[in-house]
């Protein structure tokens, strides 16, 4: 493609090392593409608070795009600029309701934003007895499956310590069809739903609206299915060596994997 006039990448087995960090090479890349005054935008599954350590290692203060297309956050601002397409109550519950018959044993979380990346007055992340976090960090504040599903959220969660990812995905769509759209963006044991039609494709076309760009100039990186709209959306999708089969099979190209910047050996063609 030509140089782009945008660029969009995923975060968690993509612009970071096996180790979560950013190496020195990415860094520098991602600083000589924004000193050009092209836009590097983060398109991840996070919520907003996962962000700020990210955009500091790369030197980014412009949008990311969180909850997989749910909300646009301003990471300069530290302000939460846009939500789309948050699961109100009756359909987190009917969702619920389901999915406790498709795949028993299940636990579920909800995952809420405020209007900066910490706010004090938002339960970011609730969690029922029985949810398993596959990161292992015990976020999360403990509540009653009715209140994960009484309140409006950007994400419903589900785990199950003895399925893969895969595995739920399917079991989820079999009885939920496209009433919600269902992906995930780690392989142990967790889904991600949201609502119809939001995807991180939709929120980096509100991004590059806002920035003029037409689609054909952007490129974007990604690696597990969360990324597959946006990689087809994109004007030269890319693929990580070690992405998701799925991934791998849209691709307009697989570069190296995320263990040996992948993302900033294509990004040294331009910068």
């Amino acid at each position: 493609m030509e140089k782009p006039l945008l660029i969009a990448s995923d975060v968690d087995g993509t612009l970071l090392d096996p180790m979560e960090r950013m190496s020195p090479r990415t860094a520098a890349v991602l600083r000589r593409a924004t000193d050009a005054g092209i836009p590097v935008v983060l398109a991840t599954g996070r919520p907003p608070r996962w962000i700020p350590s990210v955009a500091q290692a790369g030197g980014l203060t412009g949008y990311a795009v969180c909850a997989n297309g749910a909300v646009l956050y301003d990471i300069g601002a530290d302000e939460v600029v846009g939500v789309h397409g948050a699961l109100e109550p009756m359909m987190l519950n009917d969702a619920v309701h389901e999915l406790t018959k498709a795949l028993p044993g299940a636990g579920f979380a909800a995952e809420r934003v405020g209007r900066h990346a910490l706010d004090p007055d938002v339960e970011h992340l609730v969690v029922e007895h029985g949810y398993h976090n596959p990161w292992g960090d015990g976020e999360g504040v403990p509540v009653s499956r009715a209140e994960i599903v009484g309140r409006p959220a950007v994400k419903l969660l589900v785990s199950h310590p003895d399925m893969t990812s895969d595995e739920m995905a399917r079991a989820a769509r079999a009885v939920l069809d496209e009433s919600v759209d269902i992906t995930f963006s780690a392989s142990g044991g967790l889904i991600e739903i949201a609502a119809h039609g939001i995807t991180k494709a939709t929120g980096l076309a509100e991004v590059a609206e806002r920035f003029g760009v037409p689609v054909e100039r952007i490129i974007a990186f990604g690696d597990m299915p969360n990324d597959l709209e946006m990689l087809k959306w994109a004007g030269h999708g890319v693929a990580m060596a070690n992405a998701h089969p799925d991934v791998l099979a849209i691709a307009d190209e697989v570069t190296s994997p995320n263990s040996e910047d992948g993302v900033a050996q294509v990004l040294e063609r331009w910068f």
